[in-house]
């Protein structure tokens, strides 16, 4: 027993010594202290001696398990940081080298034009609401007080889909706007409310100022004595923040839609010769807003004699192609790199009031 345990440990350490990857080593490891190593084998055979002789062999064996073990693991250790320092030697780079210029992307200006909108209401108070784009037709139309002969709720203008599969039999579209948002907003909490909705929306329409699917940015406020004065100046304020002129005519025009009472069309100052903002003689007509119909509140359960509101919408491609002359819409979806890299902004440059826009 004793030659055995002077050999085990000279034979082992001389195996350490040579290991010089972590597999070499851990066959070592599994040699000697393994279920099957040497040093175990001479451990199950303490069993078989006198008691005299068990506790002697006991003592050198145990002793020179925790030898072995130290010499194993102290080893392992070697020989990760010897393979540390030769990858990080062979992976040196040399930083005094000129860097190798990249491409770097731009945000769309789609979502550009969100994010500052967003950025400016915002600072107005306003948070914004989402909600599904697969649209009940009640939340998309009837809820708006939008009668069932409305040229809107034809198949001509709207994607209408099947009831869902074992669901109730609910009539579905694709939103044609997203005042859907506004609907659920004001069934699920009550006021006073200040949202924007932005999101994707969808028409039976295609052209170079049409899209089947455009982003749309709509705004709700319900509260106690609310009137067209805040309306008129909520608006203001965002489309001469939006464009940049603190002097943009503004001008409000009535109109007709189901779910405002009074409705106005907005215009802003345009030259239709340069096609210059606030510039010129002409009016351009921008987005659409009104006080929210008695019927509407009244549908959200809200009584129209204690709350009034009033709401707006605007296409955010149209918005985004007035502020950066773009003349035409399909050139948003066309995935031309050309026309993003000339039209994309820097991604590291958020949108943010204080440093203007």
């Amino acid at each position: 027993m004793s030659d055995d345990v002077d050999t085990l440990r000279q034979e082992c350490l001389a195996a350490l010594s040579a290991a010089s990857n972590v597999r070499d080593w851990d066959a070592v490891r599994v040699g000697v202290l393994g279920k099957s190593g040497r040093l175990t084998e001479l451990l199950k055979q303490l069993g078989r001696m006198d008691p005299d002789e068990r506790k002697a062999a006991g003592v050198r064996l145990n002793k020179l398990r925790d030898e072995l073990g130290k010499a194993i693991e102290a080893r392992g250790r070697e020989i990760e940081t010897e393979a540390l320092n030769a990858r990080l030697a062979e992976e040196r780079v040399d930083v005094s080298l000129p860097v190798a210029l990249t491409e770097r992307g731009g945000v769309h200006p789609v979502s550009r034009a969100i994010e500052e909108i967003t950025a400016i209401f915002g600072a107005m108070g306003f948070s914004v609401a989402e909600g599904p784009e697969i649209e009940t037709d009640w939340h998309n139309f009837s809820a708006l007080n939008t009668p069932a002969h409305h040229a809107a709720r034809t198949d001509q203008d709207t994607f209408y889909l099947p009831p869902s599969p074992g669901g109730p039999n609910v009539e579905r579209v694709l939103r044609t706007q997203t005042s859907g948002v506004q609907i659920r907003t004001m069934l699920g909490q009550k006021p006073p409310i200040r949202i924007i909705a932005p999101g994707r929306t969808y028409r039976a329409d295609h052209d170079a100022t049409h899209s089947p699917m455009f982003h749309q940015c709509e705004g709700l406020v319900v509260d106690r004595e609310i009137t067209l004065g805040h309306l008129k100046g909520c608006l203001i304020e965002f489309l001469r923040v939006f464009f940049g002129k603190p002097n943009l005519p503004v001008r409000f025009r009535a109109s007709y839609f189901p779910f405002t009472e009074p409705s106005m069309e907005v215009d802003i100052g345009w030259s239709r010769t340069t096609g210059e903002i606030g510039e010129g003689e002409d009016w351009l007509e921008v987005l659409g807003s009104g006080m929210v119909h008695p019927r509407v509140l009244a549908n959200c359960g809200l009584d129209p004699s204690e709350w009034q509101g009033f709401a707006f919408g605007m296409g955010v491609e149209r918005l985004a192609m007035l502020k950066n002359g773009i003349p035409d819409l399909r050139s948003f979806y066309e995935s031309d790199v050309r026309w993003l890299r000339h039209y994309g902004v820097d991604p590291l440059a958020p949108a943010m009031l204080h440093e203007g826009f």
